[in-house]
């Protein structure tokens, strides 16, 4: 026991140093002033957590739920047959299909992200391609739209879903999968029973991985959503860097911070209760 304590000291003193003790001075942040220059007063206040609840902020707040959730769903539609197919091919494809999964990451995120500005522009290879088909007269307005931060999202973090899947899909006992068949299941109620409950790690991780790094990520709506399209954590970027508004801006990300734990608690309690009634129906 103590050398496992031991060995977990370093970790344990990273996270309180990189983590937990900033996120106290964010916490302490939040609850203080502001002077007419920007800099802070160090007097008690809640005016950063009372601006919050301005219709233009708790809208642009929902905006940011429901496009984080809408990119974990599509992300995991998208991702679980890929996974799966990967998962059970023969080695070959495997190392291939993992080769192909994680070229993205070869390449600078912001690289990746301004790819899309050269398709979907209107001017771009997407609009030039329909034009020449005869599809449409004249070019689509797909830049800066929120379609295209969707897209820019799920495209970005796909591999942050396909991947935990694959490890949950791959590390699991196929022998129940011979002896469902010999009892007589069909493929739909062997997946249902068993792999589907067998890989609920591999989704929920990466669904936590995908929803949180979405729900922070200010680049990519900066980038191909432009001025009409804004995340909370664009709000958060611009009130700490633009605005000088220290106080608001913390208050915001203490606000996203229990937020983003709250559904991943109530997910997190989702996926348990239906294992536990996938269970039952087994017993």
């Amino acid at each position: 026991m103590s050398k496992s304590k031991f060995l977990l000291t370093p970790v344990l003193l990273w996270l309180s140093l990189f983590l937990i003790v900033p996120m106290l001075i964010v916490v302490g942040i939040s609850f203080l002033q502001r002077d007419a220059l920007g800099n802070i007063v160090f007097s008690f206040s809640l005016e950063g957590y009372k601006t919050f609840f301005d219709p233009l902020y708790l809208g642009i707040y929902w905006d940011t739920l429901v496009l984080s959730i809408l990119t974990t769903i599509i992300c995991l539609a998208v991702s679980y047959p890929l996974a799966y197919y990967i998962a059970n091919a023969s080695p070959r494809i495997q190392t291939w299909g993992l080769i192909l999964i994680t070229v993205p990451f070869w390449i600078n995120f912001l690289i990746r992200t301004y790819a899309w500005v050269l398709l979907l522009r209107t001017q771009g290879v997407v609009n030039n391609l329909l034009i020449y088909l005869g599809w449409i007269d004249e070019p689509l307005q797909m830049l800066y739209t929120k379609g295209a931060v969707l897209l820019g999202m799920v495209y970005n973090f796909i591999p942050f879903m396909v991947l935990p899947i694959y490890v949950a899909l791959e590390q699991m006992d196929k022998r129940l999968l011979d002896a469902a068949s010999d009892l007589g299941a069909s493929k739909w109620n062997a997946f249902r029973h068993i792999t589907l409950p067998q890989s609920k790690s591999g989704i929920m991780t990466g669904s936590i991985l995908v929803y949180v790094s979405t729900a922070g990520m200010f680049v990519v709506t900066d980038i191909l959503g432009g001025a009409k399209s804004a995340m909370i954590s664009n709000i958060i970027q611009s009130q700490f860097l633009g605005a000088r508004n220290w106080p608001f801006g913390a208050a915001l990300s203490v606000i996203f911070v229990i937020t983003s734990l709250v559904l991943v608690l109530l997910f997190n309690r989702a996926m348990q209760a239906r294992h536990q009634r996938v269970k039952e129906g087994r017993a």
